[in-house]
């Protein structure tokens, strides 16, 4: 089970088909406009109403370019409040039919509480490190860290607010279930006491599990979104054979205000230093024109990113996971809630010179970090060596250990 954005969807279809090679019946629970991306998989699917981009295309989604890390998390707890509601009935007839459930961070308070109340064993599956720990400040708000006491404080409070997405769902599922009543404190400290296990789809590499967090939290590594077609179109193909590796450039499912003046300072910074670029119109909308530029639409990042002499993005969890495993270096440009925290990280590993944050955007600033991207041979070589660690990585061997454990 899951919601929100494309990238909390797509690693969740490759851990599902290896589950369904373990000989397990699975079911994608998601949105209805992702269902194309379990299309052969052998994974089944079952619809949530609530379609995420025309969410994020009203005002109350456009008012998230306007905030700050904070303001933009206290505005997306509101925006998530008023539509988790609208897809309890539908997550709650999904797990009616089910044996297990496995949840995204999106939606663990409230589909562990529908788990205690049909009596299912429950595992979280994370793209993120939510738990609070010491060693760095809460991923969702930050890349850096507010020392030792402040991560700390900051993470339990991140994780308070993500129970209040659900303190008006929660109640009305724990009255039907016939569950007694909990308050969101409550329920998260029950959790927390019990050490409820949460699995985190990215690599130890990346992100090494922090000492201080309790027991049932692991690290498992990258889960692969599935690629029904892992095919790169003849245009593409022949764009990409006619000159040099280009540049990707892509903010996946991240909206911005003017698409146009945004994608004319990356094609202004690529020329200025002497890049071609391949542009993934994503949900922002980004294009741009001429013979040394192409825009495409999707395109699976495991077969184009190994073609990019560098790849510029929104330093989502999916994304990031993907310029790692191609061995490319990134210019990470980070938008909002957890990609300030991707992108420190790579800037840390040595694959990116520096983050570009969106607000902060022009050719002058991006030119010099597309230079060096591209040409440090430093730079290059530890993002290969990475990549090569990480592809030796099977992250989905934990999940379905456990899941196989429950037979026994």
């Amino acid at each position: 089970m899951t919601a929100g954005s494309r990238g909390d969807v797509a690693p969740y279809t490759g851990l599902g088909q290896a589950l369904v090679r373990a000989g397990h019946e699975v079911t994608l629970v998601t949105h209805g406009c992702f269902e194309p991306l379990v299309a052969g998989s052998g994974v089944g699917f079952h619809a949530l109403p609530v379609d995420p981009r025309a969410e994020l295309e009203t005002s109350r989604g456009r008012g998230l370019h306007d905030a700050s890390a904070v303001g933009k998390l206290v505005r997306m707890v509101g925006m998530a409040r008023s539509l988790i509601g609208r897809m309890t009935d539908d997550l709650l007839a999904a797990a009616r039919a089910s044996e297990v459930l496995l949840l995204s961070s999106s939606l663990g308070p409230l589909g562990h509480t529908i788990a205690e109340g049909l009596r299912l064993p429950s595992m979280g599956l994370y793209l993120q490190p939510l738990a609070a720990t010491r060693e760095f400040a809460p991923a969702v708000l930050s890349g850096g860290s507010w020392g030792a006491v402040g991560n700390r404080l900051g993470g339990l409070g991140v994780g308070l607010a993500v129970e209040r997405v659900f303190s008006a769902a929660v109640p009305a599922v724990r009255d039907r279930l016939g569950l007694p009543p909990r308050t969101p404190g409550a329920a998260w400290r029950a959790r927390e006491r019990g050490n409820w296990p949460v699995l985190h789809g990215f690599s130890p590499l990346v992100v090494p599990r922090p000492r201080d967090w309790r027991a049932g939290l692991g690290v498992a590594g990258y889960w692969w979104p599935y690629d029904r077609d892992p095919r790169l179109p003849a245009g593409l193909a022949d764009f990409l054979d006619a000159g040099p590796p280009p540049v990707f450039v892509g903010l996946g499912s991240a909206t911005v205000p003017d698409p146009g003046r945004l994608s004319g300072e990356i094609v202004r910074a690529l020329r200025a230093a002497g890049l071609r670029g391949v542009f993934q119109r994503g949900w922002g909308g980004l294009a741009a024109d001429g013979d040394d530029m192409l825009t495409v639409g999707e395109v699976p990042h495991s077969v184009l990113f190994p073609r990019m002499a560098a790849v510029v993005h929104h330093a989502g969890a999916g994304t990031t996971a993907a310029g790692v495993r191609a061995g490319v270096p990134a210019v990470p440009v980070p938008v909002q809630f957890d990609a300030g925290f991707w992108a420190s990280r790579l800037v840390a590993l040595g694959v990116a010179p520096r983050a570009v944050p969106l607000r902060r955007l022009t050719a002058a600033v991006l030119t010099p970090a597309l230079v060096r991207a591209t040409r440090d041979r430093g730079m290059r070589e530890r993002a290969r060596t990475l990549a090569a660690r990480v592809r030796q990585e099977d992250g989905t061997a934990a999940v379905v250990e456990w899941v196989n454990g429950l037979r026994g």
